[in-house]
């Protein structure tokens, strides 16, 4: 008999445990937090302010771009960064476009980020860039948009 119970007490731990593990999507901030190996991106969306953003109502697009991205960008621009928060939120919000954009729905065209510059997403097959960034890791969902792992951190063209 205690045997009994002693089975039906771990076939309710196993499934009460499945079900913590299927949540509901969480907010495009917290969904890059998650993410170790977007540890700094996430560590200047804090930086800049951004983080409510991305919580918010949205949905948005994120290009997220990896950590190993943000260690090709030479020493001295991300240090100008660090310097001027303004700048550093006009980088990062290049980085974001207004729409929840699955790979499978992108399109060889322009959008505009919420920096209000355009940069160029194009798809061919499974292959999805923007400007010249790889998309590593498409479609990562979140509760208001959609991020998109990528191999390259995006600059905006200098306003005149």
């Amino acid at each position: 008999m205690l045997k009994r119970h002693f089975v039906f007490a771990v076939a309710a731990i196993a499934i009460v445990a499945g079900c913590a593990t299927t949540s509901q999507p969480v907010s495009l901030a917290d969904t890059i937090a998650a993410r170790p190996q977007l540890s700094t991106l996430n560590a200047l969306i804090v930086k800049a302010g951004l983080t409510d953003t991305l919580k918010g109502a949205g949905p948005f697009t994120v290009f997220a771009p990896t950590n190993e991205a943000f260690a090709k960008v030479p020493a001295k621009i991300m240090d100008a960064l660090a310097k001027d928060p303004a700048q550093l939120k006009a980088v990062l919000t290049y980085h974001v476009i207004s729409g929840k954009v699955m790979a499978a729905d992108v399109k060889n065209s322009n959008s505009k980020t919420v920096n209000g510059a355009n940069v160029a997403l194009s798809r061919a097959g499974d292959f999805v860039t923007v400007e010249d960034a790889m998309v590593q890791t498409p479609d990562i969902s979140a509760s208001n948009g959609v991020v998109h792992v990528v191999d390259s951190v995006l600059l905006p063209p200098a306003k005149p």
